[in-house]
C-alpha cells in the first residue's frame, strides 16, 4: 500500500495541476465576464475531451507496454517502445487537430449549443484545437518516466506551467479584456511549456530516452502493440466522450442557468476524478510491472490494497459534497439561482462515488494487463447509457432537469458494476503460482 501511495501522490498532484489549468479558465472567465462566458467554455467541454482522447489513449498504451517491458528488464525494448510511442503521439494530434479545429462548428451546432455562447464556444474550442499536439506531448513524457518509475519529474514542470497560465489568464482576460479567448491563449501557452520543459529535461536526465541510431528506428512490431492496446483505449475514452456529448446535447435544452451550473459541477468532479484516476495509473504501472516480471500475486495484493485506498478517500468526499456545496460552486460562479443549482447537483452525483472509485480501480488492473476488450466494452457502456438515460429521466415530470444529475450517476453505476464483472472473471484466472492470459501461461520465478 505504501509503495503505491508513495507513487501515486506526485502523479496525483500534477494531476490536479494540469485540471487547474481549465478550472482556472472557469474561474477567471465565470467571476470577471460573467456566467454566459462560463457556459460557453462548458459548451465546449465534451467536445475537446473527445478530440484530445483520441490522441491520450495511445500514450497511456505505450506506457503501460514500456513498464511490462521494464518489468522484463528488457532495455532495448524499452527504448524502442519509448521512441515508436513517440512517434504515433506527434503525427496522430497533428492531424487530429487540424480536422478537429475545422468541425468545430458543425459539431457544436449539432449539440444545440444555443446561439448566444455559439461564437465564444468556438472561439475557445479552436484555440484548444491549435494546443492539442502540445498537450499530448506533455502526456506522452509523463507517460513514459510513470512507466519508468519515476512520476515526480513531471509534477515540477507542470506546476510552474500552471502558475504561469494562471497569471498570463488574469493578464488576458482581465487585463487586456479578451474574455474567452484570452483564457484559451493563456492555456495553450502555458501547455506549451510544460511540453517542452518536461520531455527535454526527460531526454537529458533519463538514461532511458538516450537514444543511438538503432533506438530510433521505426518498428513496426513494437508499433502494433501500441496500436494494439492503445487504440482501444482512444476508443473507450472517445466513446465516453461521444456520451458526454449526448449528455451536453440534453443539457443544452436548458437555459443558461442550467448550463453554467452543469459546467461549475463538471469542473468539481473533473477533480474529484483525480485521486481515482491516478491511483488507476498508478495500478496500471505497478499491474504492468509485475506482470512483465511474472509476479501475478502482487498484482492481486496491488488491487486489494488500491480498492482500500479509494474506499477511504470516497467516505471522505461525499459528506464534503453533501455539506459544503453551496460553498464550493461559490468559487465558480456569483449568481445565486446557479449557485443553489449546483449545490444540489454535488447532492446527487456525489452518492454514486463509490462506483466510480470501482471503475477506475478495476481499470488500473485490467490495463496493466493489456486487457484491450474491457476497455472497448466500458466505453459502449457508457454510450448507451448516457444516450438513453439522461432523455428517459429528464422526460420524468417528478424529475425534469434533475435528470441530468441523476443520469450522470446511474451511469457510473452501470459502468462500476460491468468493470466488477469483468475484473472477477480475470481474477479466476489469476492465482499466485500461475496466469494463463491471452493464450499464453506465464509461471511465478521464485
Amino acid at each position: 500500500m505504501s509503495l503505491i501511495i508513495r507513487f501515486s501522490i506526485p502523479m496525483l498532484i500534477g494531476n490536479l495541476f494540469q485540471q487547474l489549468y481549465n478550472l482556472v479558465d472557469s474561474v477567471v472567465v465565470g467571476h470577471f465576464v460573467g456566467a454566459d462566458a462560463l457556459a460557453s467554455i462548458g459548451a465546449t467541454n465534451s467536445v475537446t475531451f473527445l478530440f484530445f482522447a483520441l490522441c491520450n489513449g495511445f500514450g497511456n498504451g505505450g506506457g503501460i507496454i514500456t513498464s511490462q517491458f521494464f518489468g522484463k528488464g528488457d532495455d532495448s525494448s524499452v527504448k524502442k517502445c519509448i521512441t515508436n510511442t513517440g512517434y504515433i503521439m506527434v503525427i496522430f494530434p497533428i492531424i487530429v487537430g487540424i480536422v478537429s479545429y475545422f468541425l468545430t462548428v458543425p459539431v457544436l451546432t449539432l449539440l444545440d449549443t444555443p446561439e448566444g455562447l455559439l461564437a465564444d464556444s468556438v472561439s475557445y474550442m479552436r484555440i484548444m484545437c491549435l494546443g492539442m499536439v502540445f498537450v499530448s506531448l506533455y502526456n506522452y513524457a509523463s507517460a513514459m518516466l510513470r512507466a519508468l518509475g519515476d512520476s515526480k519529474t513531471p509534477l515540477y514542470f507542470l506546476i510552474f506551467s500552471c502558475i504561469l497560465n494562471t497569471g498570463l489568464d488574469v493578464l488576458f482576460v482581465y487585463g487586456l479584456n479578451m474574455s474567452v479567448e484570452g483564457a484559451g491563449i493563456a492555456t495553450v501557452i502555458a501547455q506549451i511549456i510544460s511540453a517542452f520543459s518536461c520531455l527535454g529535461y526527460a531526454i537529458k536526465k533519463n538514461p532511458y530516452f538516450k537514444m543511438t541510431r538503432e533506438d530510433m528506428k521505426f518498428d513496426k512490431t513494437i508499433s502494433l502493440k501500441v496500436i494494439k492496446l492503445g487504440g482501444p483505449l482512444s476508443l473507450q475514452f472517445s466513446l465516453i466522450a461521444i456520451s458526454c456529448m449526448a449528455l451536453q446535447k440534453v443539457v443544452n435544452a436548458y437555459e443558461n442557468v442550467a448550463i453554467a451550473a452543469f459546467t461549475a459541477t463538471s469542473r468539481i468532479e473533473q477533480i474529484i476524478h483525480q485521486p481515482y484516476q491516478t491511483l488507476s495509473a498508478a495500478l496500471a504501472t505497478y499491474t504492468g510491472q509485475n506482470y512483465g516480471a511474472r509476479k501475478m500475486d502482487r498484482v492481486k495484493v496491488g488491487f486489494k490494497k488500491s480498492f482500500m485506498i479509494m474506499l477511504v478517500f470516497t467516505l471522505l468526499m461525499v459528506p464534503v459534497m453533501q455539506l459544503c456545496g453551496e460553498s464550493i460552486i461559490r468559487i465558480f460562479v456569483k449568481e445565486e439561482d446557479v449557485i443553489a443549482m449546483g449545490a444540489r447537483a454535488l447532492s446527487i452525483t456525489s452518492i454514486f462515488y463509490i462506483m466510480l472509485g470501482i471503475i477506475y480501480v478495476v481499470r488500473g488492473v485490467l490495463n496493466g494487463l493489456g486487457d484491450s476488450f474491457f476497455a472497448l466494452f466500458n466505453g459502449i457502456v457508457e454510450v448507451i447509457g448516457r444516450f438513453i438515460v439522461p432523455v428517459a429521466l429528464t422526460g420524468i415530470a417528478t424529475i425534469g432537469l434533475w435528470g441530468i444529475w441523476w443520469s450522470v450517476g446511474i451511469v457510473w453505476a452501470m459502468s462500476g458494476l460491468t468493470a466488477w464483472m469483468r475484473y472477477m472473471g480475470f481474477r479466476r484466472r489469476i492465482n499466485p503460482d500461475s496466469v494463463r492470459l491471452k493464450g499464453r501461461r506465464l509461471t511465478k520465478q521464485s
